[in-house]
């Protein structure tokens, strides 16, 4: 793993334990995710594109018509494994939305380039 990839000691962990088939803590998982939408709201700016995941977190992303009430018109969620699998480049954006693991709502939903974070 390179530290170029992974800005975490908790997403590397969570990571390691998702490829060795390991149950993962709870707390280990929603800590993962959070790192992970954060390093995407940072690294995509902006507000057009919200990206759940259900139930640890959802962020705001991408360049765009800012979105401020109700829902949003571009959306991207996931579970939590598929979303720090998506994020460290373990699985391919493709591959995520042709098996159904990412429902995506919304023409800028495809957030694929901005992926891995």
């Amino acid at each position: 793993m390179s530290s170029a990839h992974f800005k975490s000691a908790v997403v590397a962990a969570a990571l390691a334990a998702i490829e060795a088939g390991r149950p993962l803590e709870k707390a280990v998982l929603r800590d993962a995710v959070r790192a992970l939408l954060s390093e995407l709201s940072r690294s995509a700016p902006g507000r057009s594109v919200e990206v759940r995941v259900p139930p640890y977190g959802a962020v705001q992303c991408g360049a765009g018509p800012r979105h401020t009430r109700g829902t949003p018109p571009n959306v991207v969620e996931t579970d939590p494994i598929t979303w720090v699998r998506l994020a460290t480049g373990r699985l391919a954006w493709s591959d995520a939305t042709a098996d159904g693991s990412v429902q995506l709502s919304g023409n800028r939903a495809d957030i694929s380039g901005y992926l891995p974070v």
